[in-house]
């Protein structure tokens, strides 16, 4: 017997995951907005996407992993080396986060605020 789909979701580590993620965002940068974009048949819940003066990042979940995708994370500093994904391109830089994984906070946090000031002023803060 399978579980009904509302406990399936509160099982599911990824939600956990993106909801501490969500706290994290809304320390940081506290006038951050939120809202669901991209909806599709494939996801109907869109994704997740965190704004300040221009998009900071999205998160998607996957069956293996977390995804939070800077919108212009090629231009923000990552001294702690969060980003892990998505390094070849351009413009966006994204951090894979496994089940397992730990996530620095506070550097999250920093490049989260990174982002901000990148997306007002034009340069990494």
């Amino acid at each position: 017997m399978t579980e009904p789909r509302s406990e399936q979701l509160d099982n599911d580590w990824r939600v956990h995951r993106l909801e501490h993620i969500r706290t994290l965002i809304s320390r940081a940068a506290p006038d951050a907005t939120e809202e669901r974009m991209w909806k599709k048949p494939s996801n109907p819940a869109g994704v997740p996407t965190w704004s300040d003066h221009g998009v900071i990042c999205t998160g998607e979940t996957y069956k293996d992993k977390v995804k939070l995708t800077f919108a212009k994370g090629a231009k923000l500093a990552d001294p702690h080396g969060l980003f892990n994904a998505s390094l070849e391109g351009n413009v966006r830089r994204a951090i894979d986060l496994k089940e397992s994984d730990e996530l620095n906070e506070q550097a999250f946090a920093q490049l989260v605020r990174s982002a901000v000031t990148f997306n007002r002023d034009g340069v990494e803060g």
